[in-house]
């Protein structure tokens, strides 16, 4: 679990190809401050990614990406030089900022504009265009509701259902902080959406398809509406009393 406050920003300095899975062995330098108290098998969000380290020095850790983090994340898109967005995992003992984030990428999203407003940075995002996927997590989209881009917790300030995008604004802070400040219109960026939101969408969903198809506690429900019904037809002479 982690809280989408960025600790540190990383340098990928190497990426190496695995021959079994076809997934890569990356290491990620300049990481010192994020490794004071790291063992192997540790987890490290590495923009927005929740990943294992497998190997660490005083400087440097490594990471393997499986097929699936591949097709979820942008890290697959990294080149030697890019800098990533670094969180260790919460410990019990620390202050809880940011939102609840699992680290567990839903899907990517494309720059779709960015422009200065004062001091802060303005960013619009376009989500893959009406895919099933994409669908499903707008619901989980809201105005000033959470969203995780590159791990960072930030604020939704507008959301678009029909064309299927999303916006955030940067302050000054966050844009020394954090590696979107240097992205460009076009670059992808890792999105994960509030855990709670998809939770609560999801009861929803369960307890109206209840109520529909009769089954649970939406058959008595069901089984109410029908009485009324009944009685207020009875009422009005439309049935017999």
């Amino acid at each position: 679990m982690f809280t989408g406050l960025i600790e540190h920003i990383a340098t990928l300095t190497s990426r190496i190809p695995k021959d079994t899975d076809g997934g890569f062995t990356l290491t990620f330098s300049s990481a010192s401050p994020i490794l004071e108290d790291c063992h192997v098998g540790d987890s490290i969000a590495v923009n927005g990614a929740c990943l294992t380290v497998t190997e660490f020095d005083a400087d440097s850790f490594k990471v393997g990406l499986a097929p699936e983090t591949l097709e979820r994340t942008n890290l697959g898109d990294l080149v030697v030089g890019d800098r990533v967005n670094c969180e260790r995992a919460l410990a019990a003992h620390t202050r809880f900022g940011g939102h609840f984030v699992q680290g567990h990428v839903d899907t990517t999203a494309t720059i779709l504009s960015l422009f200065p407003d004062s001091n802060s940075l303005r960013l619009t995002f376009q989500l893959p265009s009406s895919t099933p996927l994409t669908l499903s997590l707008l619901p989980s989209l809201i105005p000033k509701g959470y969203v995780t881009i590159d791990g960072a917790s930030l604020t939704l300030t507008n959301v678009d259902d029909k064309a299927q995008t999303f916006s955030i604004m940067l302050i000054a802070h966050s844009q020394e902080k954090l590696v979107l400040s240097s992205k460009k219109v076009g670059d992808k960026v890792n999105v994960e959406v509030d855990s709670v939101g998809k939770f609560v969408e999801k009861a929803v969903r369960r307890g109206m398809e209840e109520i529909m198809v009769g089954g649970g506690n939406g058959g008595a429900l069901e089984g109410m509406v029908e009485r009324v019904v009944e009685r207020v037809l009875r009422e009005k002479g439309v049935l017999p009393k």
